[in-house]
């Protein structure tokens, strides 16, 4: 598989698990070091990220992935994710919109990473 997939399925792989609620998911393609920008501009590490995810204040029940394109720069790379998500967070109702992520990826130990992840609409 080239390496332009292996790193969609990465960002895939990320919505499987928030929407399962899945922590060993979420750890194996989240880096230690990852941080998420909300649109609010709040910013949470790799285990609040998890723990909202986990304990209900992000739902996320459904997403369709409508655009991944990949920028490659040996080690690191962008993919900027737009996708169509079902989801209820912070306590509000659930709501459908277009969520873009600009993911921050890494090569380590073999295998692509996100670092960091900053959430607009689009």
């Amino acid at each position: 598989m080239e390496e332009t997939e292996l790193i969609r399925n990465v960002y895939k792989k990320m919505f499987d698990g928030m929407i399962a609620k899945d922590e060993t998911v979420l750890r194996e393609v989240l880096d230690d070091s990852f941080v998420l920008v909300h649109m609010t501009g709040m910013r949470q590490t790799r285990k609040e990220f998890i723990k909202s995810v986990l304990n209900g204040t992000l739902n996320y029940f459904s997403a369709e992935h409508e655009h991944l394109p990949v920028e490659i720069n040996g080690d690191t790379a962008v993919l900027t994710g737009q996708s169509y998500v079902a989801a209820a967070v912070f306590g509000g109702g659930r709501s459908n919109w277009h969520l873009q992520q600009k993911c921050s990826m890494k090569m380590i130990n073999g295998e692509w990473k996100i670092t960091r992840s900053v959430a607009s609409t689009y």
